[in-house]
C-alpha cells in the first residue's frame, strides 16, 4: 500500500478512536453546526501561508483543512448520511464530469474555454439537482 493511503487510514482511524466512547470528549460533542467556524477559521490559517509563501506552514495548515474535512465525514457516518469514501467518490466523479477536455471529447484552445466548460457543466449539474 502507497505512504499516502496508509496515512490516510491511520488518520481516519485516529477520528473514529477521538470520537468514541474511550475517546476524546470534546471531539464526541462536536456537530457540523460546531465546527463550521473551525472550517473557515482554517481556511483564513491556508491563505495566509499561501501568502506569505511558507510551505511548511502552508503543509501544516491544509492538513488542519483535511482534519475539518474527515471530522464531519466521521460525524455523518455515526449518523449514517455518508461517509469518507462517498465524499472522495463524489469528488472524483465532479473532477471527471468538469474536466471533459482531459476525461472526453470536448477540445479547448485557452483556458478561457476551460472555465467555460466547467461553468456549463456546473450549471447542468445544480440543475439536474433542483429536478430530483
Amino acid at each position: 500500500m502507497k505512504k499516502y493511503l496508509r496515512e490516510f487510514d491511520k488518520l481516519i482511524n485516529i477520528f473514529a478512536t477521538l470520537r468514541s466512547k474511550n475517546g476524546c470528549m470534546w471531539d464526541r460533542e462536536q456537530t457540523h453546526e460546531s465546527l463550521v467556524k473551525h472550517l473557515f477559521s482554517e481556511a483564513e490559517e491556508v491563505k495566509k501561508a499561501v501568502k506569505s509563501g511558507d510551505m511548511d506552514n502552508l503543509e501544516e495548515e491544509l492538513g488542519d483543512i483535511l482534519l475539518q474535512v474527515v471530522f464531519h465525514a466521521q460525524i455523518a457516518k455515526e449518523n449514517k448520511s455518508f461517509n469518507i469514501a462517498g465524499v472522495i467518490e463524489k469528488l472524483n466523479k465532479k473532477l471527471v464530469r468538469r474536466h471533459p477536455h482531459v476525461f472526453g471529447e470536448y477540445k479547448v484552445k485557452n483556458t478561457k474555454d476551460i472555465e467555460v466548460i466547467w461553468e456549463k457543466v456546473k450549471a447542468e449539474e445544480k440543475a439536474f439537482l433542483k429536478k430530483m
